[in-house]
């Protein structure tokens, strides 16, 4: 679906968002795995994003990231400007997100601060899950996408209060890159989905982060308070060549439906596309 698309409601499913148990991957028992796994498989295949429980990511360090990025935004811009955003792949960048999209671009704003982190992956099981409701055996994604030396970012997002911008602000439709991305927001709304041609709002849930198409999202911020968000997007090594799995496709019923790239070459043509209001799908998709 092109970016421009404007389904005509927002509709909130509280009671139906999918919530994954972490714990029951990690210590359930076997029938706790594999249904879980079942779940986890029709939340990546149905809706593209889910809600995560007991993850055990301690609630003291959360804390301490959202003050930590408080007190970043609470900077000057003159103290801002050596983080300033110059590449797609440097190291620390930081930047008032625009969206140049004429019809967007009047409305929605972030600023946000963007570091790469160090390569090393906390989200084995959640791989392992989605591998395993794909009919693979557990390590094959991690192996095909040699996370040992995957890329990983942590991005955190600044949106401003009513009182400090009188309109909404947010991001316009888009997806994300790589494997598997994890949110953390600060209890303020923001996050919708687009599920069967109506966007619909995350519900939030204590705890929680936030064949399977990269669901399209937006953020649109309607709020008294400012809203932060932690974003931990996870993916291949930059020279990790991505393309349809070979047990997907058999070249005669199953043919493949995107041409292999490389990611860090991926990652250069979906910021520059997403800049220009286009879906980067849209050039790697095959034609058949």
């Amino acid at each position: 679906m092109a970016l421009n698309s404007e389904p005509t409601s927002v509709d909130l499913l509280q009671d139906s968002t999918p919530v994954i148990d972490y714990s029951l991957l990690t210590i359930g028992t076997a029938d706790d795995r594999s249904k879980v796994v079942h779940d986890l498989g029709k939340a990546c295949q149905d809706w593209g994003c889910f809600m995560l429980v007991n993850h055990g990511i301690p609630e003291t360090l959360i804390h301490e990231m959202m003050n930590a990025s408080n007190e970043f935004f609470n900077m000057t811009k003159e103290e801002k400007v050596e983080f300033a955003a110059l590449g797609v792949l440097d190291p620390i960048r930081c930047s008032t997100g625009f969206n140049p999209v004429n019809k967007y671009k009047d409305s929605l704003w972030r600023e946000y601060l963007r570091l790469i982190v160090h390569p090393e992956f906390h989200s084995m099981e959640l791989v392992k899950g989605v591998s395993e409701s794909l009919g693979f055996e557990a390590s094959y994604m991690y192996e095909e996408l040699n996370l040992d030396s995957g890329f990983q970012l942590l991005a955190i997002n600044y949106y401003p209060s009513l009182a400090e911008f009188d309109t909404p602000r947010g991001l316009m439709p888009h997806t994300d890159h790589g494997l598997l991305t994890l949110l953390y927001e600060n209890g303020v709304p923001g996050l919708e989905v687009l599920l069967n041609g109506k966007w619909v709002s995350m519900s939030d849930v204590p705890n929680a982060n936030g064949k399977y198409k990269s669901k399209l999202h937006r953020t649109v911020v309607k709020d008294e308070r400012k809203r932060i968000t932690l974003v931990n997007p996870n993916g291949p090594s930059l020279d990790t060549i991505v393309g349809p799995s070979s047990r997907l496709v058999d070249g005669e019923n199953n043919l493949p439906g995107y041409l292999p790239m490389k990611y860090s070459e991926y990652l250069e043509l979906q910021t520059k596309l997403t800049m220009a209001g286009k879906h980067a799908f849209d050039k790697v998709r095959l034609h058949i």
